[in-house]
């Protein structure tokens, strides 16, 4: 799956996301809790329904620890969009 259309994917799923729609474009630079409003469970609930719609596990305390040690305080979906991307290539180059 192309990074397009990991961000595409992430696009449809948040809009309406756990009882909060968005209705502002969603993109790379959009952030999960400034601007989409969502609190820490909510990323639990992402991260989880993200592994459910892929049928696999992803590192997501890999992509947590490398944001704090870098210091980001906030999500966005572009990191998101490349650490999906590059769970999954990896994933699919192993095959």
């Amino acid at each position: 799956m192309g990074a397009d259309a990991v961000l595409q994917d992430l696009r449809e799923l948040l809009r309406d996301f756990n009882g909060k729609e968005y209705s502002e474009e969603i993109g790379p630079k959009t952030l999960f809790f400034a601007d989409l409003g969502m609190v820490s469970i909510d990323a639990v609930i992402l991260a989880e329904t993200l592994e459910t719609r892929h049928g696999r596990r992803f590192a997501f305390g890999e992509f947590l620890a490398d944001l704090r040690r870098r210091g980001v305080r906030d999500i966005a979906v572009g990191d998101l969009v490349a650490f999906l991307h590059e769970q999954m290539s990896h994933s699919e180059a192993e095959i």
